[in-house]
């Protein structure tokens, strides 16, 4: 196979498309998608392997959607691991959920994605939801006495 300029100009580009919506289809993120690409011989426009972020993009491109840890249904407030969710957690803490991606950032929360693009699994115990409630009214009380 040739080096092209766009994907548009692949010679297989249905074949690339219909590999990936099946093996999305089938549960299976970016990462090993590309693993099954390369194996099977498919390069980039370049002519170098796949990479998750490769195949994030076509599917991006292509309309086909993320594969999701709970299918298609909406992200539930805990999950079956006694994990949280972003949505969840921000309703133990009466907070936002910006605010539990910021935490997240700043070290504290500790949670996982399975790959980029999938829900959050937090770990949050009770002690914690009560340290933070606390640092929450602070930091509410605080504001309203500079104002």
């Amino acid at each position: 196979m040739r080096r092209v300029r766009a994907y548009r100009d692949t010679a297989d580009l249905d074949g690339l498309r219909r590999r990936i919506a099946d093996l999305n289809a089938n549960g299976t993120m970016d990462k090993e998608v590309a693993k099954v690409l390369n194996q099977e011989g498919f390069l980039t426009t370049r002519g170098g392997p796949f990479t998750g972020g490769n195949v994030s993009v076509l599917r991006n491109r292509w309309g086909i959607p993320t594969v999701k840890i709970n299918g298609i249904d909406a992200n539930p407030p805990r999950w079956a691991d006694g994990r949280w969710s972003v949505q969840g957690a921000a309703i133990a803490l009466g907070v936002r959920p910006h605010t539990i991606f910021h935490y997240l950032a700043r070290g504290l929360l500790v949670g996982h994605q399975l790959a980029k693009g999938q829900p959050w699994q937090i770990d949050l115990s009770p002690e914690q939801i009560d340290r933070l409630r606390a640092h929450v009214q602070r930091m509410r009380r605080s504001r309203k006495e500079a104002s």
